[in-house]
């Protein structure tokens, strides 16, 4: 089993857990943050069996329907993701103003919630660390997005935490679906960047400008004469188009090895990189 699949997998568990949780402590508590907290561990959860499908859909090599792989999966479930949390968010807010503009506010086992909270943020770091590191060494969107689902939850988890202390010191109860609506708007915010990120590259977009220009860097490294130089992202996989020109007397022999210079030199460099070369005379 490989390492995006094995971590994919720990995150299911690991939100599988939290949410029985926080769904008992938030019924016994009567606490919507807690239970809004329960529904965006539902949300996380739904991401990582997403995540933990679609890292093994994107590993499958290229086929006669998909000849240039299946990277963008991994895009597409950052897409889906996204909108989850987005939707996720909608209904905590609107469950918080019922609470807030309802019947009077009764909360127990406060301390009990906030214990719950804080330990709900523990397992979140370990897990979302472990994630982020999988994610960027195979450079998975679905991965980063999963990892992203649990960095709000531990900052959620945390901030309901503190409110559920102030509770208890106040005695103000109002404060809890207060605390849930703060939540969600966070929650809201980080899926927008999110959303943003896992759909661009859906669009074909090129490389950022620091990679194409450390692309450049490493092509006059090799002294290649070259122009349209093109670059796009399809998931963990990245993909070259570039016209290079070859004095006319060069045997088609030896421009195919120049050319396996060039590709070997930057599939070297870069992982999953599908390198395409229109020799042209010069």
């Amino acid at each position: 089993m490989n390492a995006k699949v094995s971590i994919a997998r720990l995150s299911i568990i690991s939100n599988t857990l939290l949410i029985l949780m926080k769904l008992v402590v938030g019924l016994i508590s009567g606490s919507v943050s807690i239970l809004s907290e329960a529904i965006h561990s539902s949300m996380d959860l739904i991401a990582a069996i997403i995540a933990f499908f679609s890292v093994r859909v994107s590993d499958n090599p290229p086929d006669s329907r998909h000849p240039y792989g299946h990277g963008k999966i991994e895009n597409i479930s950052g897409v889906i993701e996204s909108l989850l949390i987005f939707l996720a968010a909608v209904w905590i807010i609107i469950e918080a103003v019922k609470k807030l503009f309802g019947e009077k506010i009764e909360l127990d086992s406060i301390a009990l919630g906030s214990i719950v909270m804080l330990l709900s943020a523990i397992v979140n770091t370990f897990v979302s660390r472990r994630l982020y590191k999988v994610a960027r060494s195979t450079n998975s969107v679905a991965l980063e997005a999963d990892a992203l689902h649990l960095k709000t939850d531990i900052y959620t988890s945390l901030g309901v935490a503190i409110g559920l202390g102030l509770i208890m010191i106040t005695g103000i109860n109002w404060l809890d679906p207060v605390i849930a609506i703060l939540v969600a708007l966070f929650i809201i915010k980080q899926a927008y960047h999110m959303l943003t990120k896992a759909f661009t590259p859906l669009l074909d977009t090129a490389w950022s400008n620091n990679e194409i220009a450390e692309l450049k860097k490493r092509l006059s490294g090799l002294d290649v004469s070259y122009h349209d130089l093109r670059t796009r992202v399809a998931g963990n996989y990245r993909f070259v188009d570039i016209h290079i020109q070859i004095p006319e007397n060069v045997t088609v022999g030896s421009a195919h090895k120049y050319c396996d210079k060039i590709e070997n030199e930057l599939t070297r460099v870069y992982e999953n990189l599908t390198v395409t070369i229109h020799v042209e005379p010069s």
